[in-house]
């Protein structure tokens, strides 16, 4: 039997190492902030111009990366992990990847949360996050930073420098559609917003974005607010409501269920208005059809396909590569008389999808025929 010495020399050492391990663990964890530019600078764009860029450590693949997504409900979700299993199946990604995970969590913060710890725990390399709360992952974001696994967060973003974020000027897009209102409604008037889901930061941006811009026109605006969640049968139902109320409306502004809202607006026999909305196929072709009849439209957005651009920041990352702490993607942007179709919109194909789902300094771009084939489950 070893001495009491021996015992206490034994336990020193076995502490020291403990110790070592877990430094060495912090380290690796910790990205290294440099210089730019990032490693594809035409696809990453800084956000500004004081973005910070990371280096992480590399590690060697193929990696297992996981996506947490947590409400479901609507086309745009469904289409984006769609997309992002289309774009796990493409080879020169799929030959990076060990396995690639989805779940859906719905609109419970603290399930996502426990998704998000769950795939730390079992060692995935990157976790990529579209988050139900911005402010709700603080410890998740410290645990993977410890852990030594990238999060890269995108659309509905994360309040912190310790993730990477990837996103559109959310908060610049509720000022376009806020523009194209106040330039096409001279004198001021009564206007329906259909926001998105609560608590979210894009509804909360977009929201922010379209008052800032009325406020500031000088104009006088009565504005009525619904909650959509960015789905067609919701915002329909709301907006319906919305104008067996108040029975007319001077315009609308609609940040996802733009479909919706404006055969809502047809079926109660509602005069064309100006609307400011989404980028969803069925909304395009209302706008193009009846534009003659008095609807005047702008249709901005981002297509569901940032979340490839996201899968693509967390495999450049995992490599080693430069990349900023916040990616800034383009908006994709079309205004009456401009809706030309087989260009912007596809009047051969159905409603529920979102055109514009494309980076093409990404090199990502998709056909309705690629996303529609995935399938939106758990799995």
């Amino acid at each position: 039997m070893p001495t009491s010495n021996a015992v206490r020399r034994m336990t020193k050492l076995l502490a020291a190492a403990s110790l070592t391990a877990m430094f060495t663990c912090t380290a690796y964890a910790e990205p290294e902030v440099v210089a730019g530019p990032a490693a594809e600078p035409e696809c990453f764009v800084p956000w500004t111009d004081q973005t910070k860029f990371f280096k992480f450590p590399k590690k060697d693949g193929p990696y297992r990366i996981a996506l947490a997504n947590g409400f479901i409900g609507n086309t745009w979700r469904i289409q984006m992990i769609k997309t992002a299993k289309a774009y796990a199946d493409q080879p020169e990604v799929a030959a990076k990847l060990k396995e690639f995970k989805v779940v859906s969590t719905g609109e419970d913060v603290a399930a996502q949360i426990a998704a998000v710890n769950n795939f730390i725990d079992s060692g995935y390399d990157a976790i990529v996050i579209n988050a139900q709360n911005p402010t709700a992952f603080t410890p998740v974001i410290k645990r993977a930073k410890a852990k030594g696994v990238v999060l890269v967060a995108f659309d509905n973003i994360l309040d912190t420098e310790d993730a990477i974020n990837v996103n559109v000027d959310q908060k610049g897009l509720g000022e376009y559609w806020a523009h194209w209102l106040a330039k096409n409604i001279p004198n001021g008037g009564k206007i329906l917003e259909v926001r998105g889901v609560a608590g979210t930061s894009v509804d909360t941006d977009r929201h922010n974005g379209i008052h800032e811009v009325l406020d500031a026109s000088g104009k006088k605006w009565e504005i009525v607010e619904v909650v959509g969640k960015w789905d067609d049968g919701t915002a329909q139902k709301v907006t319906a409501d919305a104008v067996a109320v108040h029975k007319k409306f001077d315009g609308v502004t609609v940040q996802g269920g733009s479909t919706g809202t404006v055969r809502a607006l047809m079926d109660a026999g509602h005069p064309f208005v100006p609307v400011g909305g989404e980028t969803e196929n069925g909304f395009r072709k209302l706008c193009a059809a009846h534009s003659g009849d008095g609807l005047k439209c702008a249709s901005g957005g981002t297509g569901p396909a940032q979340v490839a651009v996201a899968i693509k920041t967390a495999i450049a990352a995992l490599e080693g590569q430069v990349v900023p702490q916040s990616v800034k993607l383009p908006l994709a942007t079309t205004e009456d008389p401009n809706f030309k179709d087989g260009e912007n919109f596809y009047g051969s194909e159905g409603d529920n999808f979102f055109v514009g789902n494309a980076f093409p300094t990404c090199g990502i771009n998709f056909t309705a025929q690629e996303i529609m084939g995935q399938s939106e489950a758990n799995e």
